[in-house]
């Protein structure tokens, strides 16, 4: 099929509602976001369907993206560097994905694109923001992240 000025004029309307939709979404989603202790995600497959692996994770938002710090060999990590950017993601709590019966599925979801955060910079504005938000948790966690982040056992990923 050979891309006309037609083509392109008929394809526009689709676009658009596209735009609008995934601006709604994120409107949506956005209280949850500044409310939430947790997101559930789940890389988009490169045939468009959802990976079986999911999880909830803390995370942070920052400059307009939602921030994780995972394991260098989660199924997160392992995805990006296979080329799977793309990711669906639930905003709210419902506890542990596998208890929910999918309860996450009707929370505030957005499709976000993922990639790797190398920049030491935005690893220490998204980690200090994180122990402000999970203060008890951070006594721990914080510093495996810190660590982990340091020696390459952990990666922080970010979505958008």
């Amino acid at each position: 099929m050979s891309i006309t000025r037609r083509s392109v004029l008929a394809m526009a309307p689709a676009a658009v509602v596209a735009a609008a939709v995934t601006r709604m979404a994120h409107a949506e989603a956005q209280p949850a976001v500044e409310s939430s202790d947790l997101i559930y995600i789940t890389p988009i497959r490169t045939d468009g369907g959802e990976s079986r692996c999911q999880a909830e994770v803390w995370f942070q938002a920052h400059d307009d993206a939602l921030y994780v710090v995972t394991a260098a060999e989660a199924w997160r990590a392992r995805a990006l560097s296979r080329g799977l950017d793309k990711a669906r993601v639930w905003v709210g709590d419902v506890g542990v994905w596998t208890d929910s019966d999918g309860a996450y599925r009707k929370l505030p979801s957005m499709e976000m694109r993922a990639s790797l955060v190398t920049d030491a910079g935005v690893q220490s504005a998204v980690l200090e923001k994180m122990g402000n938000k999970y203060t008890m948790g951070w006594l721990v966690w914080g510093p495996r992240f810190r660590d982990g982040l340091a020696d390459g056992s952990r990666v922080m990923l970010r979505y958008s």
